[in-house]
């Protein structure tokens, strides 16, 4: 259980360090101070590789550390310097997403290709939450409308549907190599009855 739980603590901080290091990449578009980055597809990423409880601590840990001041967003910020400003709404985004995504695969189809297709449904999902959450954001913190700002994320879809099949096509190899990084959880089924067990049952 302790060996478990050390190597659980270790998958959680590498994704952590693996979505700072991918807020090197940040493309400012538009008016609002919402960059393009690279930091949710290691989000979704993290979430389809360690799964919704691993994930999610892997996500909290990486935007924990800003609090205390670790630059860990795109553009050398902190999650601290972000909280009064517009991408707020996302950063709380990524970690319900990190979550919705984890349970959604949790159970897989065997074969290759309908886990690619059932872990970029979840990805897409995911982003859609980030959207929203992070359109909340931008009412109260750019003073939009909710409709403008749902709106205003239509510069970013293209790059996030690219970016999210980049993760499942990443992901679904690694699960497959290394089973037991992430088990399969399959439905329980009811044990068939026996012709004994139905002779044994009393008629009602």
């Amino acid at each position: 259980m302790q060996k478990k739980t050390i190597q659980d603590l270790v998958l959680i901080a590498a994704f952590a360090a693996l979505i700072i290091a991918l807020g090197a990449v940040a493309v400012p578009i538009g008016g609002l101070g919402i960059p393009i980055v690279l930091q949710n597809m290691g989000v979704a990423l993290a979430a389809m590789v360690l799964g919704a409880r691993r994930g999610t601590f892997a996500v909290v840990l990486y935007l924990g550390v800003g609090l205390i001041g670790v630059p860990n967003l795109s553009g050398f910020r902190s999650t601290l310097s972000a909280l009064a400003g517009p991408s707020i709404g996302y950063l709380i985004g990524y970690i319900l997403a990190a979550l919705v995504i984890g349970l959604m695969t949790q159970r897989r189809p065997l074969k290759a290709g309908g886990q690619i297709a059932l872990f970029i449904t979840a990805g897409l999902v995911g982003v859609a939450i980030q959207y929203l959450l992070g359109s909340v954001g931008l009412v109260y913190r750019a003073d939009m409308n909710f409709i403008p700002a749902l709106v205003s994320n239509g510069a970013f879809i293209p790059g996030d549907i690219i970016k999210v099949v980049i993760a499942a096509l990443i992901a679904v190899p690694v699960l497959r190599a290394l089973p037991d990084l992430r088990p399969r959880k399959t439905p329980s089924k009811k044990p068939k009855q026996t012709s004994t067990d139905a002779a044994a049952t009393p008629a009602s």
